[in-house]
């Protein structure tokens, strides 16, 4: 049986991961140390054999006494809002010491094991973009002082972190630049657009919409997400490569907010807010033509059957 290392694995994407790689078979470690997950995520595995909870922050120094076979690094604040508490801009150093540090741990991890390794990186590695959509080749358009640099660059510094180890020292490392991800699973503190529009519209509160609502974003759901994480890892094509995961399915934030009232059958009100966050981008869409010709990969849930199941969650809540 081969094992199986996600770090960040009680977080949202994280919990989502383990869960398919136990349902595939594998061996699951789990490191999480639980400063924007909940323990509630994994407490459904713990009476698997096969799942293995270790409370670790990756940025200190740690072993593992087996071998580990692939290491999926996920361990990271993601929430960009200013409001909560679980964001980045409330967690910087724990952001920037997890994407640099903790990524250099990992590595040296997959050097001892001769493991496979995946740096999840993000899409705000391209800033607020001048491009559009965006390739895997295009370098962004990021402030390396602005609020977001936390993540921004911390994540880009991890790319680099990963590539450096991958030239050098020969670590079969992969990169994905994920894209706004949503599904059952989401943290209500986490404070997402997604959960706000959700949140607001079946407490009939009013939805409110930051700027002029034109922005745009494109959502994928997570369990595709997670099905082309595991074909970005598990394919033999895949060494060095750096690949965009998520929808392209682009909408504006005024869309999402009508779809989401008329899917939760809501008589909110949709308000708008003058403030856009510093730094917000205003267009947010993958070109993942390479996810389709290397990993033949493509979101298949529907916007509508997605969030359709995530009121259902929150709903459940």
């Amino acid at each position: 049986m081969q094992t199986c290392l996600v770090a960040g694995g009680a977080g949202f994407i994280g919990a989502n991961l383990c869960e398919s790689l136990l349902k595939d078979g594998f061996r699951v470690i789990c490191f999480d140390n639980f400063i924007t997950s909940n323990k509630k995520n994994i407490d459904k595995f713990k009476v698997d054999k096969n799942f293995v909870f270790i409370e670790q922050d990756i940025t200190k120094e740690f072993e593992v006494n087996e071998k580990i076979d692939y290491i999926f690094h996920l361990a990271s604040p993601a929430s960009p809002n200013h409001h909560s508490k679980l964001s980045y801009h409330s967690l910087p150093f724990e952001t920037m010491l997890a994407n640099t540090t903790g990524t250099i741990n990992l590595l040296n991890l997959a050097g001892k094991n001769n493991s496979k390794f995946l740096f999840a990186s993000t899409s705000e590695a391209y800033g607020d973009p001048l491009e559009h959509p965006q390739k895997e080749e295009y370098r962004g358009n990021v402030s390396t002082i602005g609020p977001r640099s936390v993540y921004d660059e911390s994540k880009r510094f991890g790319e680099t972190i990963t590539s450096y180890y991958q030239r050098n020292k020969d670590i079969d490392t992969r990169i994905v630049r994920i894209f706004n991800t949503y599904g059952p699973g989401m943290l209500i503190e986490d404070k997402r657009m997604v959960i706000d529009f959700i949140m607001q519209s079946i407490q009939g509160k009013p939805i409110t919409v930051f700027g002029d609502g034109t922005q745009t974003r494109s959502l994928c759901f997570v369990g595709d997400l997670v099905e082309g994480l595991k074909k970005l890892m598990f394919s033999s094509n895949t060494k060095g490569e750096i690949v965009n995961l998520g929808s392209d399915e682009e909408h504006t934030v005024m869309d999402y907010a009508n779809i989401i009232k008329k899917i939760a059958n809501s008589n909110s009100e949709i308000v708008l807010s003058e403030v856009l966050p510093t730094d917000d981008p205003l267009k947010r869409r993958p070109d993942i033509t390479k996810a389709k010709k290397l990993l033949e990969w493509e979101p298949k849930v529907s916007l509508e059957d997605g969030l359709t199941k995530t009121i259902e969650y929150f709903k459940g809540l």
